[in-house]
């Protein structure tokens, strides 16, 4: 297992410098610039222009500025943004709590439900309860996220008003201890819900049919045949097995969150990283956007690896056959 870690871990490394190259690439190759704004001014804006260019090394070739950035960034130091001359590292960690606190919870309540409702399809099997699960799964799968975030701010928020519908909290409010937990709950309520709805509605029928692949072999009918309990069949044999692959699919979860952020911060307006994105592409901040697509980038490749070591320890023979 150790040596099926390892080798998993340093194989992470160069496909991680692959994905922030051809990231780095298509940014550059991407129409304007952040000084397009004030190109063909002439004269002193053209001169000023061209001293930014070079300042800021967008004057160099593609591959010289990568290697430059990729230097920098072994060594701790992000850059600084083009907009407003603050720090990259800082500005991500300045929105980063509202991001993790959206996305965390959204996990957290999607594992919640996932495994009993995926196993409860299972064990009812063409009853009502299996049809109703599955029918409200394809809904949720069918809805667009954003679509899925307006009609939630139309119903709760705006008719019956009782949820707010954007920010993180009042700032006319000096709320403390729990009170506080309680109104950030408040306002991540809406745009969580949006995120667990989608994110159980595309895994439950995973879930589903992972255990009823699972109850289909011979262990769990030699099992059965020795008159254990079907809570200890269910809960020791079969569940474990089951939660093989649904593990890889939640583990692609995170990134995928992280990423459609940038959806759910927009419509409900919370200063995330998703929200940070979407400003620094509209002036075209490289700096920025590489750090939040490096982040992102990593989220990929670590769940991919957390995803690996997770199926290894559920089943021993994954990590054996690897070495």
């Amino acid at each position: 297992m150790f040596r099926y870690s390892l080798r998993r871990i340093l194989g992470s490394i160069p496909l991680l410098v692959l994905i922030t190259a051809f990231v780095f690439a298509l940014l550059q190759a991407a129409p304007g610039g952040p000084l397009s704004t004030g190109e063909g001014g002439g004269g002193t804006a053209e001169e000023a222009m061209s001293r930014m260019r070079v300042q800021w090394g967008l004057d160099q070739p593609v591959h010289l500025q990568f290697v430059r950035w990729l230097g920098q960034l072994l060594q701790g130091e992000w850059g600084s943004s083009f907009n407003s001359g603050q720090p990259v590292l800082e500005l991500i960690l300045q929105r980063l709590p509202a991001t993790l606190q959206l996305t965390g919870l959204s996990l957290l309540l999607s594992m919640v439900l996932v495994i009993p409702l995926g196993t409860l399809a299972a064990l009812r099997k063409r009853s009502w309860i299996d049809y109703a699960i599955t029918g409200v799964s394809i809904s949720g799968i069918s809805m667009p996220i954003f679509w899925l975030a307006l009609m939630l701010l139309y119903v709760f928020s705006f008719n019956l008003g009782w949820l707010p519908s954007a920010g993180l909290g009042d700032i006319r409010a000096s709320t403390e201890g729990w009170a506080a937990v309680a109104e950030r709950l408040r306002y991540l309520a809406l745009p969580v819900t949006c995120f667990t709805l989608v994110t159980v509605a595309g895994l439950v029928r995973f879930m589903r049919g992972s255990m009823l692949d699972t109850l289909d072999q011979d262990y769990i009918r030699t099992v059965r045949s020795k008159g254990l309990p079907a809570r200890t069949v269910i809960g020791k044999h079969a569940l474990r097995n089951a939660l093989i692959p649904v593990v890889t699919m939640f583990a692609m979860e995170l990134p995928r969150l992280f990423i459609g952020s940038v959806v759910i911060e927009t419509i409900f307006a919370l200063p995330g990283v998703g929200r940070l994105f979407i400003d620094s592409v509209q002036v075209r901040d490289y700096p920025v956007l590489m750090g939040i697509l490096v982040i992102a980038s990593a989220l990929v490749v670590v769940s991919n690896l957390v995803a690996d070591l997770l199926c290894g320890w559920l089943d021993p023979r994954i990590a054996l056959g690897k070495e």
